[in-house]
């Protein structure tokens, strides 16, 4: 695998998350304690990988960044989404250790309270970065 193929990994990651975020919390829902903790034991192991091959990417590439060329509303939507994903991708990571931390203790009721921010984010952060890549590589590819 090389640099260049790390982009459909980690939107790939972003995906997976996102779908084992869902299922989750669907698990959940009706009171399946132990799947719920798997998918979201899984959705945390499938998102730090996620963050370690992008680092691992913008590494290689030396911090080269992709350009998003096509004009007029797909680069207002692109930009929207861009804009709104960075700041929550940063947030993400404080607010799911403030979630697993206190179920790692028992303390559901605290574990619920953090939930209900971090669920949110952290799935819109996973959803958005597969939508970045989307728009990138596939629907709006820069001119070769």
């Amino acid at each position: 695998m090389n640099a260049s193929q790390l982009p459909l990994l980690n939107a790939s990651l972003n995906g997976l998350s996102a779908f084992l975020i869902v299922l989750g919390l669907w698990f959940i829902h009706r009171g399946r304690q132990k799947a719920h903790v798997a998918c979201m034991v899984s959705a945390l192991a499938t998102s730090s990988i996620f963050l370690a091959s992008y680092l691992t990417y913008h590494y290689l590439t030396k911090g080269l960044v992709t350009r998003f060329t096509e004009p007029g509303w797909p680069k207002a939507v692109y930009y929207f989404i861009l804009f709104t994903h960075i700041p929550l991708a940063a947030l993400t990571l404080p607010l799911v250790a403030m979630t697993v931390v206190p179920a790692l203790q028992h303390r559901y009721d605290r574990h619920r309270k953090a939930a209900k921010w971090t669920v949110p984010v952290w799935l819109y952060v996973s959803v958005t970065g597969v939508l970045v890549y989307l728009m990138l590589y596939v629907w709006f590819p820069p001119a070769r």
